[in-house]
């Protein structure tokens, strides 16, 4: 029997660097990431990178613009909140599967196509809905700093399930005078720890009060 053919790895790209550099992230942590490390996913030797990308610097900006290349993009036809809350939803969304990219997203000094076209998106949606360009500039950063905070806040929790929430609850409660700490207490009690209760949820209430908050402030600057 003649012996199978070996079977051909797909040809090196800078697409598949950047990929295979996510998945590093995503397994590793973003520290991880050096041209060995992504050289060694791929099954090649690291030299061979080279003739792709100049450097970890220049890797780190390709694995950032996937990263924004996996958010929603604002409909151009969509009314502006409701394009603002699908974006930041997708936002949580591509955020929670690579929290190491929190820290860098915005650190970039040399964005790709996908991180150019989601910042321009973002902008034109809020500027053809009437905000003054300080004003979307404004919206742009806040709306970022809650998806951001969020989910570095859910994936720092020292819990993920209902269950493992009451487990900490009851044991922060147990060593904290209820007395002492009455408003605490209260949220614990009657709210976190309420049947059906999930912290995830938070997210979108927190959303709609800033969306809620950004329709009230662009009223006001269009009013004379």
């Amino acid at each position: 029997m003649a012996p199978s053919p070996q079977r051909q790895r797909p040809p090196l790209s800078r697409e598949r660097i950047f990929q295979a550099a996510a998945s590093v992230a995503d397994e590793r942590g973003v520290a991880s990431v050096s041209m060995r490390k992504v050289a060694e996913h791929l099954g090649v030797e690291a030299m061979s990178l080279y003739h792709h990308v100049a450097s970890k610097d220049e890797i780190l900006d390709g694995v950032v613009d996937l990263v924004f290349g996996e958010i929603e993009l604002p409909d151009e036809a969509a009314d502006w909140r409701a394009a603002m809350r699908l974006r930041a939803l997708s936002a949580r969304e591509a955020l929670s599967r690579h929290t190491w990219a929190l820290g860098l997203m915005d650190s970039r000094r040399n964005p790709g196509p996908a991180t150019l076209n989601h910042h321009d998106r973002v902008i034109g949606c809020l500027r053809r809905a009437g905000f003054p360009i300080a004003l979307a500039a404004q919206a742009f950063s806040t709306l970022d700093s809650y998806v951001y905070g969020f989910v570095l806040q859910e994936a720092s929790l020292p819990f993920r399930t209902s269950e493992e929430l009451e487990d900490v609850a009851g044991a922060i409660r147990e060593g904290m005078p209820a007395d002492r700490y009455p408003h605490l207490t209260e949220m614990m009690t009657d709210h976190a720890l309420r049947p059906g209760y999930d912290y995830a949820n938070e997210f979108e209430r927190g959303l709609d009060l800033i969306l809620e908050g950004l329709a009230r402030t662009l009223a006001a600057s269009a009013a004379p």
